[in-house]
């Protein structure tokens, strides 16, 4: 009952922070769903005629934050190693508050978070939809509260960094329901937010089940959702760039997250964080690196420097991904011998092209 008044308190205190201009709405009474929607909703959308850099429109969320009171923190170690084997989410920052009810973070404020993830939307024949990436950088602010109205005044907050992007208040629509989740330790509210028609992330209220009042906020987009939504230019160039029709967008991905992997320290294993590592190399083509993927990797490991420190530069990843694909070829065809000789995939006889 105290949860799901909370839920009621939240919706509250975003009635009393967002002002008049703002619109509730109940859309489903018997799904305890709501909106939120301005006024002046309906006005048409002119992207902005100039596409900022990655590092440009990094810096742009730095500064909008900073205005708000909100400093960027360094980002958390890609090689996770606790739940999970990899850093999923910003939101792991707060493990130690909402999971074990205490009061430390790991980290705390604005983080642009690199993070792998295998869950995104993909079609029938397993490819991932626009808007989704294997590897992407989390935009996050994550932070303990005393209150639920520092919660309501965080989606202010949000609104103000947006306007700073180019966005108006006008395109974008809030919805939530009025109803608490729970997931082990951690009980919360999640509220929504689009821009136009497009889903680009979520404000979350958390709270630790048994001690109630260690409460935190998580807000959650990426970078490129971000960046897609405020340009609407085709998302394969946005991601790529000059990139986007040199090979399946499904092997770019791979190279893009490949190259975060390697260039964060974790080299290709059998199992763990090394292991996520050999799965993701073991979906480029061999061709593509004999024919040389420096340029490539070189655009990605400068993406992923203007949010994370990355201790491998980009060289030394290009030769950690031909060891591994030289490698690989090498267990296949060791895989494949029949009475002691080697065959090709074809049943023939052949040798090892990598010895």
């Amino acid at each position: 009952m105290e949860s799901h008044s909370r839920a009621h308190q939240t919706v509250a205190a975003l009635r009393q922070v967002l002002g008049p201009q703002w619109e509730f709405t109940r859309a489903d009474h018997a799904n305890r769903t709501f909106g939120i929607r301005h006024r002046d909703r309906g006005t048409p959308y002119i992207p902005p005629r100039l596409t900022p850099s990655w590092t440009e429109l990094l810096t742009t969320l730095t500064t909008a934050f900073a205005a708000r009171g909100v400093i960027r923190d360094e980002c958390l170690p890609l090689r996770w190693g606790r739940e999970t084997e990899l850093t999923i989410s910003a939101v792991q920052a707060l493990d130690p508050l909402l999971k074990g009810g205490r009061t430390l973070t790991y980290r705390t404020g604005f983080l642009p978070q690199p993070v792998v993830r295998f869950t995104g939307d993909r079609d029938e024949r397993g490819v991932l939809l626009d808007g989704f990436l294997t590897a992407f950088v989390n935009v996050s602010r994550v932070q303990p509260i005393t209150s639920i109205g520092d919660y309501a005044e965080a989606l202010d907050d949000w609104l103000f960094v947006l306007s700073q992007l180019g966005f108006h208040a006008r395109h974008i629509e809030i919805h939530g329901r009025v109803e608490v989740w729970h997931r082990r330790q951690v009980a919360g509210v999640t509220l929504m937010f689009n821009h136009l028609d497009l889903t680009i992330g979520d404000l979350v209220l958390l709270w630790n089940t048994e001690n109630p009042e260690r409460m935190a906020l998580d807000l959650g987009t990426g970078l490129e959702r971000l960046a897609w939504a405020r340009t609407h230019r085709d998302w394969n160039e946005l991601v790529f760039g000059s990139f986007a029709e040199a090979a399946p967008a499904s092997v770019l991905d791979a190279v893009r997250t490949a190259t975060l992997l390697l260039g964060s320290g974790i080299r290709p294993s059998a199992r763990g964080a090394g292991g996520v590592a050999r799965r993701v190399i073991a979906t480029i083509p061999p061709g593509l690196v004999r024919l040389g993927a420096s340029a490539i990797v070189r655009v990605f490991h400068q993406h992923w420097a203007a949010s994370a420190n990355l201790p491998v530069p980009w060289p030394a990843i290009c030769s950690a991904m031909e060891e591994e694909i030289a490698s690989r070829s090498v267990r296949i065809s060791l895989r494949r011998r029949v009475g002691g000789e080697l065959v090709s995939r074809d049943g023939t006889g052949a040798g090892c092209q990598w010895s």
